[in-house]
Parts: structure tokens; C-alpha cells; sequence
């Protein structure tokens, strides 16, 4: 099985780029899209209903053209959830469960916190309560991946320029220590799984030409419960795929 994940920037934006023509084109089991800024009732048939996929929405209800997920799945799920029963985590349209015969999805768009400090508070609050929520699905017995914009680069090799970075949300060290923690309670990086290699990126700034130089942040993740790791054949990163600031990543998975 293909899953690949993407911050999109757009949904709208990404289909006047090509989205539509790479989907058909790529064709994989599941795609998980972030930052999608539509409510469904603002898409065409094409997106809403592509066809050979189920489509699984969760959009902001705080307002339109704000974040919000997707995934596409050639499979239809045994079960869909949005959010994670917590309100003000849920409002904002940035979780999308899927449950398989053999694993259980989660597609999430996780907070940015560098607009001010409420919103980093926001940010390490939803850290905390994903973190619960995905300990409480494992402990159930569900095999648990998720995958997406994690808005936070783990160690050094994941971004261009970590001092300079250093005090920016997206690096700080609290940040940076609940990775850790999502780590130590063994859930596994993929891509560190077959790619030990700098300058795998998949976030660039939109200025100042940051993607041609490659001065960019790995951001976008796919982990799996330990248990699952063996099953994850291989992982990637897309950087010549275009249309967005971040570019799609991916594993393959023989389950």
C-alpha cells in the first residue's frame, strides 16, 4: 500500500495547479491532504468524490478558508471520527481518523505556533492531548499511524539553519522535547527508518527563493506504533512535486 501525505496550502490553490492531474496520475491507496482551507460544499465533484476513493472531510467551523483535512482512501473505512472529543482541539478541523482491518489513520494538521504566545500555548496543549489520544487507541489495541504537518522540525538535520533558529516556534526545545517523547513511547520517524541523509526537507519558505536553494524545514511526518515498523517497506519525500510551500511524503506499507 502507497499512503502519502501532503499540506496542500489550498485545496482550491492545488487543483489550479495540477493536484487533480497528480492524484490520478500517482494513484495511491490513501492520501492524506492538511491545510485544505474549504468546507466541502465549496469543492467540485472532482474533490469531493474523486473517482475510486472515499473522501473523509473535517473542516474548521472558527472560519472558512482555515485549515481543515482530508484523506481519499480506496478503501472504505470501517469507521471515521473527526477531531479527538475535545472542543476547542476540534473547532478548528485538524484531525481525520480512518480505522482498517489492520491499522487505524490519523491525518493531522497540528497547530502553528509562531503567530504569538497563545497560540504556541494552543499548540503544546493539542501536543499533550494528541499524544493521550493516540496512547488511549494503542492501549484499545489499535495499530496506530499518523501522519502529517507536524509544524515542528525534531532535531537539528531537519532544518537548514538550526541556530538560527533556535528561538522560533517550529524549533524551540519544548517543542522539539514532546517529539522526543512521541519517540520514547515508540512510535517511529519513518523516514529516519531508511533515510539517515541531510537536507531532506519539506517545508520551504515562500520567500527569498528558499526552495531552489533548498533551505527548507522537514515538518511533515508519517510515524508508526513500533509493532506496525516492520511492515513500513519504505519511506520518501517528494521535493519535485510543486503546488505547494510543502512537498508530499510517504511510506509504503506491506500489511
Amino acid at each position: 500500500m502507497k499512503l502519502i501525505s501532503w499540506n496542500v496550502n489550498g485545496i482550491r490553490a492545488a487543483e489550479r495547479k495540477g493536484f487533480l492531474e497528480w492524484f490520478a496520475k500517482e494513484s495511491p491507496d490513501i492520501l492524506c491532504l492538511q491545510e485544505t482551507k474549504a468546507h466541502p460544499d465549496q469543492l467540485g465533484f472532482e474533490l469531493t468524490r474523486p473517482e475510486g476513493y472515499h473522501a473523509h472531510f473535517s473542516s474548521s467551523v472558527v472560519k472558512k478558508g482555515y485549515s481543515g483535512v482530508v484523506t481519499y482512501s480506496k478503501q472504505k473505512p470501517i469507521a471515521v471520527q473527526e477531531g479527538m472529543g475535545i472542543e476547542k482541539f476540534d473547532q478548528e478541523g485538524r484531525i481525520i481518523t480512518t480505522e482498517f482491518e489492520t491499522f487505524i489513520l490519523l491525518n493531522v494538521y497540528f497547530p502553528n505556533g509562531k503567530a504569538r504566545d497563545e497560540r504556541l500555548q494552543y499548540k503544546m496543549e493539542f501536543y499533550e492531548a494528541f499524544l493521550k489520544h493516540i496512547e488511549s487507541l494503542r492501549q484499545s489495541g489499535k495499530k496506530v499511524i499518523f501522519c502529517g504537518d507536524v509544524n515542528t522540525a525534531h532535531k537539528a538535520i531537519d532544518l537548514a539553519r538550526p541556530k538560527d533558529n533556535e528561538r522560533v516556534s517550529g524549533f524551540l526545545p519544548i517543542e522539539r522535547e514532546w517529539m522526543d517523547r512521541v519517540v520514547a513511547k515508540g512510535y517511529v520517524d519513518t523516514l529516519r527508518k531508511f533515510h539517515a541523509e541531510p537536507e531532506l526537507y519539506t517545508w520551504w519558505s515562500m520567500r527569498s527563493g528558499a526552495r531552489a536553494r533548498n533551505v527548507g524545514w522537514r515538518i511533515d511526518y508519517f510515524f508508526v506504533q513500533s509493532e506496525l515498523a516492520s511492515c513500513v517497506a519504505d519511506a520518501f519525500t517528494w521535493p519535485e512535486v510543486v503546488g505547494s510551500d510543502h512537498c508530499p511524503v510517504g511510506i509504503e506499507l506491506k500489511i
